[in-house]
């Protein structure tokens, strides 16, 4: 590598950037699980990313067999909820702020959290054969992120069926539904982004940074306010009530959750 860069290992992610790109790899074995060390770890990368002018896209990746199971169920409780909520929030407005190309390459297990982040990026490379879905609504719990951009993304009714029922959608049906760009079989994955690459690569970073900031799928201040509105919804409303407390309890009990309605 040259004198412009940088690779590194941190405790959940690693970084490597050789301009004009920088690679995230999720690294939390064995599923990538968001926990706010994560969420830490990527809010410090992304902010040496952007101020990197050398740099014009960003690729994010997971490590093992999953992109991301989602975020850690165990930060759901009352007592580190908020925090969880506000740490992930900022990774995802960053993702959307950044006048980088982001990219998402997807492959196995892309959950709830780690959905969220997948969409948010530009451009998103899926194996056909990967587990996309926003499982919260069975721990009693909602998916913010998705739902204030999931719709602009695929459509209402699309986006109240993944979020309202849980249900796992392969690779191919997320790129057929528009949640992805496009779906590669497996051993194809790497080949699909590096010709991407290759091609912004040729443009110029600037033109590149404008236009994305032109042509983006939600506006900043509707996303903002829309998210806004659905994390104090979370916190307000959902996180006070008897079922999305036993949902968690029962996912860290590893049983059926016994809903009460209340």
């Amino acid at each position: 590598m040259g004198p412009a860069s940088v690779a590194s290992e941190l405790g959940r992610i690693t970084l490597e950037v050789v301009p004009p790109a920088a690679r995230i790899a999720l690294r939390h074995a064995p599923h990538n699980v968001i926990d706010v060390a994560m969420m830490e770890e990527l809010a410090a990368a992304l902010a040496e990313i952007e101020i990197r002018p050398d740099v014009s896209a960003i690729v994010i990746s997971g490590h093992g067999k999953a992109f991301s199971a989602g975020v850690d169920v165990a930060a759901h409780v009352p007592d580190k909820i908020e925090e969880m909520l506000a740490k992930f929030d900022a990774v995802i407005r960053t993702f959307v702020a950044s006048k980088k190309v982001t990219i998402a390459a997807v492959h196995g297990p892309c959950l709830g959290g780690g959905a969220e982040l997948a969409m948010v990026c530009d451009l998103v490379y899926t194996t056909d054969t990967a587990q996309w879905g926003f499982p919260e609504i069975k721990l009693g719990c909602y998916p913010p992120v998705a739902c204030t951009a999931l719709a602009a993304l695929v459509g209402q009714k699309r986006a109240a069926e993944l979020i309202l029922t849980g249900r796992t959608i392969s690779g191919e049906e997320a790129a057929e539904i528009g949640l992805a760009t496009r779906a590669v079989p497996e051993g194809e994955l790497s080949a699909a982004v590096e010709e991407c690459l290759d091609g912004l690569r040729k443009l110029s970073p600037v033109a590149l940074a404008v236009t994305k900031k032109a042509s983006y799928a939600w506006d900043s201040m509707h996303f903002d306010k829309g998210l806004a509105r659905a994390e104090r919804l979370y916190l307000d409303d959902l996180m006070k009530t008897e079922d999305a407390q036993e949902g968690i309890r029962a996912f860290m009990e590893k049983r059926e959750p016994k809903w009460t309605g209340k």
